[in-house]
């Protein structure tokens, strides 16, 4: 195999997968692993798409978010299928579904539960709430106060929840996906840059096209199809496994956390004109988040290993919404997504060699 320079620094060839230090080398089992996982994906992302019209990217950010184990903020005016695109994802998959809709009123305990007296007994039952689905949509988080808020957020972050004393765990696998509606102001509580973090993706969402428009007529105006289940949940778990041995060679990884330290430090990574704009980078999290999704999406795509295109697709819906702005960027209106292309055209990304028409990383 062929390296480039990023590559030629000593250190571990693969971040997780197999042994560290072992050439990426599949051999047959995991090749036809592969070919079963992409045929089997591919098979669900139809399915989805025979129902949702004109939202490939959410659907497929969506699978990202679900193979990754990370939860998904989607933001976009009302009527655009955000409802219907989770609902189909949980019935192609074999999931529960639970919606969740956040008013101003809403009390923590309406979403994990609570504790009922039961005068019969004269003794407290645990009611579980709402919050125990496989696919849970939080429908207009912003809706709800900050103690509601912190209570969701706390079962996304643990996976379990507190309830009179006794824990309880989350099905598995556990998703959440919370929606925003971005224009309006009155009766909204903006979730904070540190909550935001919590999310693996942010996937901002724009109306139809012409065509898609004709399309969403013609195939929902009178008989809409109904999404049939394509995956267990046992698939699901399988897809997440493999989803977690992907090959991510040592200059891919690199690459990632060169574009996140560049959120940090823009001048020291060849983005001085950044400096001005960004108040706090990217944290921690946000390379693990983005090493996640990229393996995800990798998968997907048919590949047991990550390319750079990979990180680099993921980057924006991984990187901008943690990305605190100064007052500066704020007043001029600048969007978080256009800092992350900034870095991305700012940051070189690894070569790529092949060997015997074989495409690898290197």
């Amino acid at each position: 195999m062929n390296t480039s320079d990023d590559a030629a620094s000593a250190g571990p060839r693969e971040i997780g997968g197999a042994t560290a230090g072992s050439a990426h080398d599949p051999t047959d089992a995991t090749a036809d692993r592969r070919t079963s996982s992409a045929a089997t994906i591919e098979r669900a992302l139809f399915e989805m798409k025979r129902v949702v019209v004109g939202q490939d990217e959410m659907l497929e950010r969506l699978l990202v978010g679900l193979l990754s184990r990370g939860h998904i903020l989607l933001e976009g005016v009302p009527g655009i299928a955000k409802t219907l695109a989770v609902r189909t994802v949980a019935t192609v998959v074999g999931g529960t579904f639970r919606r969740l809709q956040f008013t101003p009123d809403l009390m923590p305990a309406d979403i994990v539960g609570t504790r009922v007296w039961r005068p019969s007994t004269e003794s407290f039952d645990i009611e579980l709430g709402p919050v125990f689905g496989n696919l849970v949509l939080a429908d207009e988080i912003n809706r709800a106060p900050a103690k509601v808020q912190s209570a969701l957020l706390e079962a996304m972050a643990e996976r379990q929840v507190s309830i009179g004393g006794t824990t309880f765990g989350l099905p598995n696998p556990f998703l959440v996906l919370a929606t925003q509606n971005p224009i309006e102001t009155d009766g909204v509580y903006h979730l904070p840059e540190a909550q935001r973090d919590r999310f693996l993706i942010k996937v901002d969402l724009e109306h139809p096209t012409e065509l898609d428009e004709m399309e969403i007529l013609a195939r929902m105006g009178t008989r809409p199809p109904r999404p049939a289940q394509i995956l267990s949940i046992d698939d699901v778990v399988d897809l997440q496994d493999a989803a977690d041995d992907v090959f991510v060679h040592h200059a891919v990884a690199h690459y990632i956390v060169r574009l996140v330290m560049a959120t940090r430090r823009p001048t020291g990574y060849g983005v001085p004109g950044l400096e001005p704009y960004l108040e706090y980078g990217v944290s921690p999290r946000g390379s693990l988040g983005l090493l996640a999704a990229s393996r995800a999406l990798a998968l997907i795509r048919g590949r047991d290993y990550v390319l750079p295109d990979d990180v680099r697709e993921m980057a924006g819906d991984v990187l901008a919404h943690r990305l605190v702005l100064t007052f500066d960027a704020v007043a001029d209106g600048v969007p978080p997504r256009w800092i992350v292309e900034q870095v991305l055209a700012g940051v070189a990304a690894p070569r790529i060699a092949s060997r015997d028409d074989t495409e690898v990383a290197s």
